[in-house]
This record gives structure tokens, C-alpha cells and sequence, in this order.
């Protein structure tokens, strides 16, 4: 069954760009286009705006809308393998978000989605996700107090963003999700401190091999976060916040090889291919 929603509070913005059908988004080609090079073709990436209405005086609305037009069966395979169900690319994303903000991690809003079925497979798919304001990925920008100098105060607030980022990945972790991409780009912050956890659409909840997933998780952490800013006593910091242990134990340890032993195969992988590696640079 066809299926198209938008948000009631866009609805005006939506209509002003005449994005009033699954057609007309999927024809839709103002805004910016994020397309990169390893992004697979029956995928596209549009930023665009919208506002309020009658509030066009206001800071827009930025809005990111991913597209799927059908997409390859295997995809759609291991998506539904993922979700337990027949689950459309873009709607897949779509829940993982909703579910994870119903059990309180922060996620970006969801304000308006679509997909058009096949008799078996989907044939297109869309979701429209509102930017997170005043947010930036850990990727991109750490707080200042990383780029000071070593001072006193500078050491306990870095050290209090890492309690914070550990026990925020914890939190996510407890629900039984897993990320399966989780780089410290998907991890966003806002000036008030807290985090937000994005591009959802590989999350999802393991029957089986949950432990393995966790471990995949935080080395994709441990991989991406540079070690001009992280240095080794950070990481142990963070792995004794995210276990909740004041001294580890030899499960702990062992949890922590994996994890090491894990970035260290990402880091070969890379560095055969002329790519830098954040935890080494």
C-alpha cells in the first residue's frame, strides 16, 4: 500500500515547494544536492528549506531528504532480516528514530516520509529529516576546551565530555540497538551538551551475535576519534565509564582487546587504500 505523510507543522512548507506527493519528491531537484561519490545510485541526498507559515522572517527550517529508488533486492533482504519484517529502505530509518526517542535517546525528527511497494519488493522510498539545530558532528567540531591548552580546567571538562559521550553510547547500547556505523560524524552535540544519534538506517536490534555488534560499535568510536585530541588514558576513561567500573576486570580487558584488536583491522584496510586513520594521527 502506498503510504505518504508529512509532518502537520510542515505540511505549509512542504505545500509552498509543491512536495504534495511521493512524485513530486521524488521529481524534486532544488536545494542542494549531497550525493557523494561512494553513495549508490538508486540513493540520492537533497538539502533544502522550508518555513513556517507566515513566518518567513524566521531562521528556516533545513531539511534533509534521503530518496531510495528501487532499490537492489539483496538490499531490501537484509533489511527486512534486520528488521524481523518487510520494511521499506527509507521507513526503516524512519522507526529505528522514532523508537530510540520513545526510550529516550535523542534523535533527529522525522517530518515526513513515503514509500511506494512493488507486489514483493519496494519500488521507491523517501524520508525527510529536520537538521538538528545548532548541531554539530563530533567529527567535524569538539568543544574548545579540546583545542586549549592542557590547563586544569581544560583537562576536567574534557574529561567530563568523555563520561558524558561514554554513558550517552551506554544508554544506547541498554536499549538492544545496535548502530553499525557508529563514527564519531554520527554523533552530534548541541551547546547545551547533549548528544544526538544519526543516520539511523543500519540500526537495529540483533537476536543473535548482540555482543559482536557492541564491540563493532565502539571501535568504529575508537577508530574515528583522533589521537591529537583523544589520548590512551581517554580512551581507558571512556571504557570505564561506558562498563561502569572503577578498575576493570579481566572480562573488561578482554572486551577491550576486541575492541582494539577490531579498529587495528579497520586501520590495515584504510592504510592499503592511501586513507589516514584518526586513532593513529
Amino acid at each position: 500500500m502506498t503510504e505518504f505523510f508529512i509532518d502537520p507543522a510542515y505540511k505549509a512548507g512542504f505545500d509552498r515547494l509543491g512536495l504534495a506527493s511521493i512524485e513530486a519528491v521524488f521529481a524534486f531537484g532544488a536545494g542542494k544536492n549531497l550525493t557523494k561519490e561512494n553513495l549508490a545510485s538508486y540513493r540520492s541526498r537533497i538539502e533544502f528549506q522550508i518555513y513556517p507559515p507566515g513566518q518567513i522572517e524566521l531562521p528556516a527550517v533545513i531539511v534533509f531528504l534521503k530518496r531510495y529508488d528501487h532499490p537492489p533486492i539483496m538490499t531490501q533482504f537484509k533489511n527486512w532480516l534486520s528488521a524481523k519484517k518487510r520494511v521499506s529502505c527509507a521507513l526503516a530509518e524512519v522507526e529505528a528514530a522514532q523508537k530510540l526517542a520513545a526510550m529516550g535517546i535523542n534523535t533527529p525528527r522525522m517530518i515526513a516520509w513515503g514509500q511506494v511497494p512493488g507486489a514483493l519488493f519496494e519500488k521507491r522510498s523517501f524520508a525527510a529529516i529536520e537538521e538538528i539545530r545548532q548541531g554539530q558532528s563530533l567529527e567535524r567540531s569538539l568543544p574548545g576546551f579540546f583545542d586549549g591548552p592542557a590547563m586544569a580546567e581544560n583537562l576536567v571538562l574534557r574529561r567530563q565530555f568523555i563520561r558524558q559521550l561514554a554513558l550517552f553510547v551506554k544508554k544506547f547500547h541498554d536499549t538492544g540497538y545496535r548502530h553499525r556505523d557508529l563514527y564519531l560524524c554520527h554523533i552530534f552535540r548541541v551547546p547545551d551538551g547533549r548528544f544526538y544519534l544519526i543516520d539511523l538506517a543500519r540500526v537495529f536490534k540483533p537476536a543473535l551475535f548482540g555482543e559482536m555488534y557492541r564491540i563493532k560499535d565502539i571501535a568504529q568510536l575508537h577508530y574515528s576519534a583522533p589521537a591529537k585530541y583523544f589520548s590512551k588514558t581517554d580512551r581507558l576513561r571512556f571504557l570505564r565509564a561506558y562498563l561502569g567500573r572503577e578498575k576493570l576486570s579481566a572480562s573488561d580487558r578482554s572486551f577491550a582487546r576486541r575492541v582494539t584488536g577490531k579498529a587495528v583491522r579497520m586501520a590495515r584496510h584504510e592504510t592499503r587504500h592511501g586513507r589516514a586513520v584518526p586513532f593513529l594521527t
